[in-house]
């Protein structure tokens, strides 16, 4: 059966996403802060997802606040933060009360917008939310990344979930030329320890972005001072980079 993004697949997200090195992703964004003295205090992690980088950010003493668009995946990451305030939104429209010493968005989220002028919007709205002097951490694949990473591959895997679960995945990727995105067909089939198996199917889209376009996009929202760099050393991109860094300041008052 198919299902929107990011709606059937939040219950054995996590199961699925095991590996991912959301700790390292923190220690990247929170050195790379320490080390510009941005003093970090509050973190807003937008497209939370699950809540996967906000429980690092969490641990990492920061008093943070979580968005997602997915009332479903705001399900699973209130269950597992109860004591974290999540909020349901738009990245090229949300608007809350208050402001941000650091904002996060990770794991190739912003790839999600498929035009320049969302992926804009959305930079917009996380300079509003900016303490002056705050910082904007995000990552981004390239057109290179994208086309690469989606053409003609797939990934499966049979793993259990947290309710004892056993999830087979079959997510295949391929690239359209024609509209310049990604494409991924996300098929699960869930067996539960009692019951009745369920399947479902999910289709995401992704679009790359360069290093010129992120820039530009930076500048018109408002960010005079930022880096693109490389994970994990901070190295100036190249045009073989599949994913960029993106560390914004606002300006100081």
């Amino acid at each position: 059966m198919q299902h929107a993004p990011f709606t059937a697949l939040a219950a054995v997200y996590d199961a699925i996403m095991a590996d991912v090195e959301y700790d390292a992703w923190a220690d990247f964004v929170l050195t790379y802060a320490r080390d510009a003295e941005v003093n970090v205090q509050s973190a807003l992690d937008l497209a939370c997802g699950t809540g996967g980088f906000t429980r690092e950010l969490q641990h990492a003493g920061l008093t943070v606040t979580g968005l997602d668009g997915s009332p479903d995946m705001l399900k699973e990451a209130r269950r597992r933060l109860p004591d974290v305030a999540f909020v349901e939104g738009d990245l090229r429209s949300f608007t809350l009360n208050g402001s941000f010493d650091l904002i996060t968005c990770v794991f190739d989220s912003l790839n999600n917008l498929l035009s320049r002028e969302d992926l804009g919007a959305a930079f917009r709205q996380m300079h509003a939310h900016l303490n002056p002097g705050g910082l904007l951490a995000c990552d981004l694949n390239t057109r290179l990344g994208v086309r690469e990473l989606w053409e003609g591959d797939a990934i499966e895997g049979v793993v259990t979930a947290a309710d004892g679960a056993e999830v087979h995945y079959h997510w295949s990727h391929h690239f359209d030329p024609q509209a310049e995105v990604g494409v991924v067909q996300a098929f699960c089939r869930i067996q539960p320890e009692q019951g009745d198996m369920q399947e479902f199917v999910e289709t995401h889209r992704e679009r790359g972005y360069d290093p010129p376009e992120v820039q530009d996009l930076l500048r018109q929202a408002g960010f005079s001072t930022f880096e693109i760099v490389e994970y994990p050393d901070y190295a100036d991109p190249t045009p073989d980079t599949p994913r960029l860094w993106v560390f914004a300041r606002r300006e100081q008052a």
